[in-house]
Protein backbone atom coordinates (compact mmCIF):
# COMPACT_ATOMS: atom_id res chain seq x y z
CA UNK A 1 0.00 0.00 0.00
CA UNK A 2 1.04 3.38 -0.83
CA UNK A 3 2.58 5.68 2.10
CA UNK A 4 2.24 8.89 0.11
CA UNK A 5 -0.64 11.03 -0.23
CA UNK A 6 0.34 11.57 -3.48
CA UNK A 7 0.99 8.23 -4.62
CA UNK A 8 -2.59 7.56 -3.27
CA UNK A 9 -3.77 10.06 -5.34
CA UNK A 10 -1.59 8.84 -8.03
CA UNK A 11 -3.11 5.53 -7.55
CA UNK A 12 -6.52 6.74 -7.57
CA UNK A 13 -5.72 8.76 -11.02
CA UNK A 14 -4.76 5.37 -12.53
CA UNK A 15 -7.54 3.46 -11.85
CA UNK A 16 -10.00 6.14 -13.14
CA UNK A 17 -7.40 6.51 -16.62
CA UNK A 18 -7.73 3.44 -16.90
CA UNK A 19 -11.82 2.53 -16.83
CA UNK A 20 -11.97 5.46 -19.23
CA UNK A 21 -9.63 4.17 -21.73
CA UNK A 22 -10.85 0.59 -21.31
CA UNK A 23 -14.41 2.12 -22.33
CA UNK A 24 -12.86 4.25 -25.37
CA UNK A 25 -11.18 1.46 -26.86
CA UNK A 26 -14.19 -1.12 -26.51
CA UNK A 27 -16.30 1.73 -28.16
CA UNK A 28 -13.53 2.33 -31.20
CA UNK A 29 -13.54 -1.62 -31.24
CA UNK A 30 -17.30 -2.19 -31.98
CA UNK A 31 -17.41 1.21 -34.27
CA UNK A 32 -14.46 -0.70 -36.71
CA UNK A 33 -16.26 -4.37 -36.40
CA UNK A 34 -19.96 -2.20 -37.49
CA UNK A 35 -18.11 -0.38 -40.41
CA UNK A 36 -16.19 -3.64 -41.36
CA UNK A 37 -19.73 -5.33 -41.64
CA UNK A 38 -21.46 -2.63 -43.39
CA UNK A 39 -22.42 -3.06 -47.20
CA UNK A 40 -24.44 -0.02 -47.88
CA UNK A 41 -21.05 1.98 -49.70
CA UNK A 42 -23.06 5.38 -49.53
CA UNK A 43 -23.74 4.03 -44.63
CA UNK A 44 -20.29 2.66 -44.67
CA UNK A 45 -18.63 6.53 -46.21
CA UNK A 46 -20.41 8.18 -43.87
CA UNK A 47 -19.94 6.08 -41.00
CA UNK A 48 -15.84 6.64 -41.66
CA UNK A 49 -15.46 10.01 -41.18
CA UNK A 50 -16.90 9.60 -37.54
CA UNK A 51 -14.98 6.54 -37.18
CA UNK A 52 -12.08 7.89 -38.48
CA UNK A 53 -12.21 11.24 -36.39
CA UNK A 54 -12.46 8.58 -33.46
CA UNK A 55 -9.72 6.74 -34.54
CA UNK A 56 -7.48 10.25 -34.68
CA UNK A 57 -8.70 11.31 -31.29
CA UNK A 58 -7.57 8.31 -29.41
CA UNK A 59 -4.18 8.01 -31.20
CA UNK A 60 -3.80 12.00 -30.09
CA UNK A 61 -4.88 11.23 -26.48
CA UNK A 62 -2.51 8.00 -26.21
CA UNK A 63 -5.38 5.81 -25.50
CA UNK A 64 -4.32 3.40 -29.31
CA UNK A 65 -0.77 4.61 -30.96
CA UNK A 66 -1.05 6.94 -33.95
CA UNK A 67 0.64 4.64 -35.90
CA UNK A 68 -2.66 1.85 -34.96
CA UNK A 69 -4.89 4.68 -35.67
CA UNK A 70 -3.69 5.44 -38.77
CA UNK A 71 -3.70 1.15 -39.94
CA UNK A 72 -6.96 1.09 -38.98
CA UNK A 73 -8.09 4.20 -41.00
CA UNK A 74 -6.51 2.44 -44.31
CA UNK A 75 -7.90 -0.67 -43.42
CA UNK A 76 -11.33 0.60 -43.25
CA UNK A 77 -10.58 3.22 -46.58
CA UNK A 78 -9.71 -0.37 -48.57
CA UNK A 79 -12.82 -1.75 -47.24
CA UNK A 80 -14.80 0.98 -48.38
CA UNK A 81 -13.44 1.82 -51.43
CA UNK A 82 -13.93 -2.10 -52.63
CA UNK A 83 -17.56 -1.49 -51.61
CA UNK A 84 -18.03 1.17 -54.18
CA UNK A 85 -15.88 -1.04 -56.91
CA UNK A 86 -18.39 -3.75 -56.33
CA UNK A 87 -21.36 -1.71 -56.58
Amino acid sequence: MANHKSAIKRIRQTEARNLRNRYYAKTMRNAVRNLRKETDPAKAAENYKKVSAMLDKLGRKHVISKNKASNLKSKLAKHINKLNVAK
